[in-house]
């Protein structure tokens, strides 16, 4: 499962290198990092119920997650770190199939261009991460296809992550 992640890292990176949407060495916001693993808990069971049907949703929801953990460091992190569950909090906005608008507008505080833009650019990297995902045959409702699943999830967490810092102006450059 690590080369599968490992591959999934690479391609998204690429891809958003490309974009201009990351820099060429991925941030380190070990706060940001720190919650995956809570906000995974909380995200995978409506993950995993919209997956059938939603599969871009489903994935594409967790860069959005990425990015708004990554504004709310930057804004008010003594504040949101200590929100017992932050995912909920965001999908309790405007409820699950709505989280994605909520966080554009209300999170990003984005319009126009750049809310459609944006739109578009998670939309491809969920499904480059979904193709991904169906090369690999794994047998449905097996452990393997749920590890599948969750490490596209952090690969798009983490990459939402990284392109809210850069579009708020942090850059990793290395030192001299």
């Amino acid at each position: 499962m690590e080369n599968f992640e490992e591959q999934l890292r690479k391609d998204l990176h690429q891809f958003l290198l490309s974009m201009k949407e990351v820099d060429n060495r991925m941030p380190e916001c070990p706060d940001v990092e720190e919650k995956w693993e809570e906000i995974a808990k909380a995200y995978i069971p409506d993950g995993i119920r919209e997956f059938q049907d939603f599969p871009s949703a489903s994935l594409g929801w967790m860069m959005y997650i990425g990015m708004a953990v990554a504004k709310f460091w930057d804004a008010e992190w003594d504040i949101y770190s200590k929100i017992e569950d932050l995912y909920a909090y965001m999908r309790d906005k405007r409820g699950y199939d709505a989280m994605d608008e909520y966080i554009r507008e209300e999170v990003l505080q984005l319009q126009c261009v750049d809310f459609t833009v944006l739109e578009k650019v998670v939309g491809e990297c969920a499904s480059r991460l979904y193709n991904a995902l169906m090369h690999q045959r794994f047998e449905p409702g097996t452990k393997e296809a749920f590890n599948g699943f969750v490490a596209c999830l952090h690969q798009l967490y983490l990459f939402g992550a990284a392109m809210q810092l850069k579009r708020m102006g942090y850059h990793m450059t290395k030192m001299n």
